[in-house]
């Protein structure tokens, strides 16, 4: 008798110091099925993951992968198997062209038994006809987007031709016509019979494409059902252990005086004469198409970016900001869209990830007060919910919504007036979500001027108390919130406003 599941992990435990990550959890995968695994940030997904991947080695369990138990004690032998991982956080080799990354370690070799560009280049070109990728494989990987990116390590797990590929948060940095152009990529993947686990918090994509459903919580196994058995309710309930009946906290905030104005703001061709108005207890939502300038305009205000024209009044008192400290002297703060790149030191503790932006308020006299340091951060740590088993734990140890957290925490510990978000909850559990939602609404609250950044149009309706919308560099329409629509923004997202005159 044939076993209907090509993947059967059971029993499965792994233990990190202070950190149960998984309790004997267990994981049953179909041939040429979707099955999605969900749950919240630190529920033991990507452990579990890292453990069939061969990342990780398990304290106690067994894989049964095609028929036979197997022992995976690394990525080599997890791919000679057929199962290969698309990671949640890249980790492209920038130095390198597309066709290089996809083939590094396997590279084609010729007569003479040299590496063979052309012919990596030819079987690049030929994997991207195939998967419609339109992105030339001779092109240096930091030249790409971070959606183009996520395409090419896409293709480079299909390339395996794997009997299960893994895809971890593969939609958190591509567009939604990427978003539809990989579900019908997983569709193909699927007729042929390769089994797909798919993590996401994305919940519209779960419903679209899964045939079956686990959920983790606390790194245990609460419930595999298939899809067809689930809602949006259900599925949150089983993740959460609670019914969570406010996604989006907004909470009244009192609207005060002007305390940022920018004027006719220009950068290259992705900030183009962008003009707007931030106010006390406001959230000014900022939505617009991939590549639409958004997060280059935060960039341009906080000194990444030297503005090429434009004037920044805060506090009615023109700013020069040439670079991030002048942002930072200002009582400004941004925290970045890529944490992983822009945003955590993993070598470093959770203490030290929080205080490194605010290091001269701790330090007035050349010496670290470390009390002062230990009571603000541990009251950063409760304010947040943060799940960490001590403030020395290393952030790369965190699951990415507590590394966010975290980074929300170093923002604040420097007591900003104006805090600027670029996708606060990209790859966050909704349970995270909806915390780092109640915590900006009472920053408003507080009198914080709060411009957030993000691509989830729920997130920018639920949220914003106007909405700024962008189209190629410009701002093409400027929306309160009661007349804020998922189809007035699209409109202006996809070109000027007609009539706006």
């Amino acid at each position: 008798m044939t076993d209907e599941y090509l993947l059967r992990m059971q029993g499965i435990d792994k233990i990190f110091p202070g950190v149960h990550a998984l309790d004997h959890v267990d994981l049953n995968v179909r041939a040429g099925t979707v099955h999605s695994l969900m749950g919240e940030n630190g529920a033991g997904k990507s452990t579990l993951m890292k453990v069939l991947i061969g990342m990780y080695t398990p304290d106690d369990g067994t894989i049964v992968f095609d028929g036979r138990e197997v022992q995976i004690n690394d990525t080599a032998t997890g791919l000679g198997l057929g199962i290969s991982m698309i990671h949640q956080e890249l980790s492209p080799v920038p130095e390198m062209t597309v066709a290089e990354n996809i083939w590094l370690g396997r590279e084609p070799k010729g007569a003479l038994g040299l590496i063979s560009r052309r012919a990596m280049n030819t079987a690049t070109q030929e994997l991207f006809d195939k998967w419609e990728i339109r992105i030339s494989p001779t092109k240096l990987m930091k030249d790409l987007s971070i959606a183009q990116t996520q395409m090419v390590e896409i293709a480079k797990a299909i390339s395996f031709d794997s009997k299960l590929i893994i895809m971890d948060e593969p939609t958190s940095a591509i567009t939604e016509t990427e978003v539809a152009h990989l579900h019908r990529m997983i569709d193909q993947l699927r007729s042929t019979g390769t089994a797909i686990i798919y993590i996401t918090h994305k919940m519209d994509e779960v419903f679209k494409i899964s045939d079956d459903i686990t959920v983790f919580r606390d790194g245990k196994h609460v419930a595999t059902l298939p899809a067809s058995e689930l809602d949006r309710d259900k599925l949150i309930t089983l993740m959460v252990g609670r019914e969570l009946t406010q996604m989006f906290p907004k909470l009244e905030a009192e609207i005060g005086e002007v305390i940022l104005s920018v004027e006719h703001l220009n950068r290259g061709h992705l900030v183009r004469d962008v003009s707007f108005a931030l106010r006390r207890g406001e959230i000014l939502g900022f939505a617009g198409l991939m590549g639409a300038g958004r997060t280059e305009v935060l960039e341009t205000l906080f000194g990444v970016h030297k503005a090429d024209s434009g004037t920044i009044t805060i506090n009615g008192a023109p700013v020069t900001i040439s670079q991030p400290k002048d942002a930072i002297a200002a009582n400004m703060a941004l925290l970045t869209e890529d944490r992983k790149l822009t945003g955590i030191m993993g070598v470093l503790s959770v203490r030290d990830n929080m205080i490194m932006a605010a290091l001269p308020k701790y330090s007035p006299n050349g010496f670290l007060n470390r009390r002062r340091i230990e009571a603000d951060c541990q009251a950063q740590r409760e304010a947040l919910a943060l799940k960490t088993p001590s403030l020395n734990q290393l952030i790369q140890n965190l699951s990415g919504g507590n590394q966010q957290k975290v980074l929300i925490s170093r923002w604040l510990l420097t007591l900003p007036d104006i805090l600027m978000i670029d996708e606060p909850t990209r790859g966050i559990d909704v349970g995270a979500k909806s915390e780092i939602h109640r915590l900006m609404s009472m920053l408003a609250q507080q009198g914080k001027a709060i411009i957030m950044v993000s691509s989830e149009m729920p997130e920018v309706l639920g949220m914003s108390d106007r909405v700024v919308v962008m189209h190629e560099g410009t701002v093409s329409g400027i929306v309160e919130r009661a007349d804020a629509t998922q189809e007035r923004i699209m409109q202006l997202a996809t070109g000027p406003d007609a009539t706006a005159a």
